[in-house]
């Protein structure tokens, strides 16, 4: 649902603006990279609700960095063709460790910072002892 989202409301309307200036080719560069920057913008905002805390901007640089990675893979893949291509499984797990590596590094602590992890137990925890309460009222009242 939020890649469609993205996708119809930052990435379309960017690459067809892009692709008047600089061609169908290369538009989606541009689209790719507003798409990570609005999700960026987006996290940074959900994180600020859970914790109300003031950005420090990690998240958001967690997004710019994945979309300017992307963009030069796609440049890399356009420019090299299927003349130079890494066997999928050593691209799986570069990737898988990149987005682990800079997820630790920019992403998580924002989340510790916060006590969001510490919030969310509490929630779940109310949640639980709302949902006893009211099936012991219900039971109650049944039997």
């Amino acid at each position: 649902m939020v890649t469609n989202i993205l996708r119809l409301t930052v990435y379309e309307p960017v690459h067809n603006a892009a692709a008047a200036a600089v061609g169908r080719k290369w538009a989606a560069l541009p689209a790719v990279m507003a798409a990570f920057l609005v999700s960026g913008l987006m996290h940074e905002l959900l994180f600020f609700y859970m914790g109300r805390m003031k950005p420090t901007w990690e998240v958001m640089w967690f997004f710019v960095l994945h979309g300017a990675c992307l963009v030069v893979e796609m440049v890399v893949k356009r420019k090299c063709g299927a003349k130079w291509r890494l066997p999928r499984a050593l691209t799986g797990l570069m990737t898988v460790t990149f987005v682990m590596v800079t997820g630790s590094w920019l992403f998580f602590p924002q989340l510790l910072r916060d006590g969001v992890d510490k919030k969310a137990l509490e929630e779940y925890a109310a949640a639980g002892a709302f949902i006893k309460n009211v099936s012991r009222a219900v039971m109650s009242r049944i039997l």
